[in-house]
């Protein structure tokens, strides 16, 4: 096990947040390659009730399970079953049906052929043209007008939204990896759930995380928050379908930081843990890798959604790989360069850094995403724990 460091630091940066009411719970974790080297946690599992959130605690992680929906889509690459440079349409052949949104006349969407078919590969990288309601009008107006349901309804006919762009002129952050979920199915003949269970979570032991909860884990949950009249926190429940159509290459997961922290702890290793190898050293390194090319991940992003979504500015400087957010310049007193990142729509966020040797995440169930606050308080944890190292 990895030696532990003075998290006192790190705790008063959970504690004050929580106190203070920028989020209504959180927990945090991180770990060297020899093992967890910080875990803390602040607040109840529920506003209202009195059990405390911890590291065993089930939260939705939302889009932090595109990482391992990518990693399972590079492990069937590596056996030579899947092709990146394929059409998806190979895989899928419902996806030659997807067309790219131009506009509207009235509330009619106006749609063409894209200019060119979107490649798996382009699947990995969001930039096959798909996008996101939350973060684009024109979806928006589209799932209005058309009456079909974003892909969060957990129903199979939001997987028939259109292209914003044409396949590779853009990074478009979107529904990409809920087909990659698909041309995966398609390839090893099993459902989503299993096939990353067998890849991943079933080899890592990360044995709670899942995309459909048993009772226990019901129980063990965080429910969603999200700010009453009054400014402070309520729950809202559950928000994903607990009997989809499809499961969400996406969103759809379930699981404790114990158990993702396993996952990066692979990554941070180069694809193995603990004698298990879950990816090669070199498709590794390619996930870390830019593979956008002269494409940018975009400085700001303006939400079209605010119940669902703030606007997310990053500003200039960052990549994309497979599945990650990369950095591509150190982050002073934070991470160093070319790392890689991500977080989900309920207030979840991970990173691996690999010069360093550390990864970590931090977890918060709540709406809308990467409110000023999240963002802060994210940030204040990872300058407390470069600090403490």
């Amino acid at each position: 096990m990895a030696s532990g460091i003075d998290g006192t630091g790190i705790d008063k940066v959970l504690q004050s947040a929580v106190e203070a009411g920028a989020v209504p719970h959180v927990v945090a974790i991180a770990a060297d390659r020899d093992g967890v080297i910080y875990q803390g946690a602040a607040g109840p599992r529920a506003v209202g009730e009195s059990a405390p959130v911890s590291t065993g605690t089930l939260f939705r992680i939302m889009s932090m399970t595109k990482m391992p929906c990518t990693v399972t889509a590079l492990q069937e690459v590596e056996k030579g079953n899947l092709d990146l440079d394929a059409p998806v349409a190979g895989y899928c052949p419902e996806f030659a049906e997807v067309q790219v949104l131009t506009g509207f006349d009235g509330d009619t969407p106006r749609l063409r052929p894209p200019a060119s078919q979107a490649t798996v590969r382009q699947l990995l990288t969001h930039t096959s043209g798909l996008g996101y309601w939350f973060w684009n009008g024109d979806l928006v107006q589209w799932h209005e007008a058309t009456g079909i349901p974003n892909v969060v309804a957990g129903v199979k006919s939001s997987l028939r939204a259109p292209l914003v762009a044409d396949p590779g002129t853009a990074f478009t952050y979107g529904i990409n990896t809920d087909w990659l979920g698909q041309v995966i199915e398609a390839v090893t003949g099993v459902g989503l759930d299993v096939a990353v269970k067998q890849g991943i979570t079933g080899p890592l032991g990360m044995d709670h995380t899942t995309f459909l909860m048993n009772d226990d884990e019901r129980l063990n949950c965080t429910p969603v928050h999200v700010r009453g009249e009054d400014g402070s926190w309520v729950s809202i429940g559950e928000v994903l379908n607990q009997a989809p159509e499809y499961f969400a290459g996406g969103h759809g997961m379930y699981g404790p930081p114990s158990d993702y922290i396993k996952f990066e702890r692979a990554l941070l290793r180069g694809g193995e843990l603990d004698g298990v190898r879950i990816l090669k050293q070199e498709t590794v390194d390619a996930a870390f890798r830019n593979q956008i090319g002269d494409l940018d991940f975009p400085a700001e992003i303006p939400t079209f959604d605010p119940a669902s979504s703030c606007t997310l500015a990053m500003g200039p400087g960052f990549k994309w790989g497979y599945g990650l957010l990369l950095n591509t310049q150190d982050l002073p007193g934070m991470r160093r360069a070319w790392s890689g990142a991500w977080a989900g729509l309920c207030n979840t966020h991970f990173w691996v850094d690999r010069t360093t040797g550390i990864c970590a995440s931090i977890y918060s169930n709540f709406l809308p995403f990467i409110t000023p606050e999240a963002f802060a308080l994210y940030q204040d944890f990872e300058r407390a724990l470069y600090t403490a190292l």
